[in-house]
């Protein structure tokens, strides 16, 4: 019914559901403000222009992630300075952090990955007055010492790709913030650079608005996402029981103190047996992904720019992770054939 008024209202760009939408979920990431925008690609790019990344500047990341993360960085025509990851968590190393800060590094994006807080406490201290901009797009709800998901930087960018644990019914985004400058600046980036008067465009911005359709999805959704991670982590315990007493396997870890919202559930397959298994797994009929096949250092389009750069930590990871079904749904007896199929594929 909540769709159905929508399309009898009329009024389908930046309504009351989308600035209802950014109240609840501002309160549910515990930041002051939110902004509503098409994607989290371009809640990344416009959270770093927000803080003046551009030409002459470095951004530090992780090279074990999807691509938007630093396509981003580029496009606003600042260098990329990749960062390893820790083998256990496959978030971003601090210590890597502090090792490639240098005078242009003009913000530090942690990726929140396969929804596993980075650890943020020690990436602040090491940032000092450096921004830290989250990359939150697989972690909403997920919480750790250093904050929520959300509220633990400078801003954060979330991703509502169908597939996310909150999704939309296509494509849509959000930034969060507590900084009253970062977010007067989001609100006027994402409408072409205007700043009330819309044939006013004060700075040089972007057709980036979440709709109303969108709006109305994800704020019935979101009412059950606690619920819904919930169920991730109770089917990852199932998993992870079982593999943490077999052969050949590594579970993903989860550190004191963080609640981790399983957007994926990424084992290490060790011995070199990684592709064999995802073979095995799809003539099951299972579902399965490999992410990240190739590091973003050495995707083909950073061709020759990174040559001489090694993260052996995320080359490594690369060859040996693969993702098992974890979405709500799965029953107890899926979990079991899936289990049970990675042993059999093992032995």
């Amino acid at each position: 019914p909540q769709i159905i008024d929508v399309l009898r209202s009329g009024w389908y760009i930046l309504g009351p559901n989308v600035k209802a939408f950014e109240t609840e979920s501002a309160e549910f990431c515990g930041s002051k403000f939110a902004v509503g925008l098409n994607s989290g690609t371009d809640a990344l790019r416009i959270a770093l222009k927000a803080v003046g990344v551009g030409p002459g500047t470095e951004v530090i990341t992780s090279s074990f992630s999807y691509f938007a993360t630093c396509e981003v960085v580029t496009d606003l025509g600042a260098k990329v300075v990749f960062a390893d990851i820790e083998p256990d968590t496959f978030n971003i190393d601090p210590d890597d952090i502090a090792a490639k800060i240098t005078d242009k590094t003009a913000a530090i994006v942690p990726i929140h990955l396969f929804g596993l807080l980075a650890d943020m406490e020690k990436i602040r201290d090491i940032a000092g007055n450096i921004p830290v901009i989250e990359d939150a797009c697989q972690a909403i709800g997920a919480t750790g010492p250093g904050g929520k998901a959300g509220s633990a930087g400078t801003s954060a960018a979330f991703s509502f790709f169908p597939s996310k644990n909150l999704g939309a019914a296509g494509d849509g985004g959000l930034l969060t913030t507590d900084n009253q400058d970062i977010l007067e600046e989001s609100i006027s980036m994402r409408n072409h650079g205007t700043r009330g008067d819309r044939y006013r465009h004060e700075i040089f911005g972007y057709n980036s608005r979440l709709d109303e359709l969108q709006a109305v999805v994800l704020r019935v959704k979101l009412r059950h996402l606690d619920d819904y991670n919930e169920k991730r982590r109770a089917n990852a315990a199932i998993y992870t029981e079982a593999f943490t007493a077999m052969e050949g396997v590594t579970p993903p870890p989860v550190p004191e103190g963080y609640e981790h919202v399983y957007h994926q559930y990424t084992i290490r397959v060790h011995g070199g047996k990684r592709d064999m298994l995802f073979d095995a797994l799809g003539e099951a009929n299972i579902g399965r992904a490999i992410y990240y096949m190739v590091p973003l250092h050495r995707q083909p389009a950073y061709m020759g720019a990174y040559d001489n750069i090694s993260l052996p930590v995320s080359e490594a990871a690369a060859k040996e992770v693969i993702s098992l079904p974890i979405f709500p749904e799965l029953t107890d007896a899926e979990i079991n054939y899936v289990i049970e199929t990675v042993e059999n594929a093992l032995k």
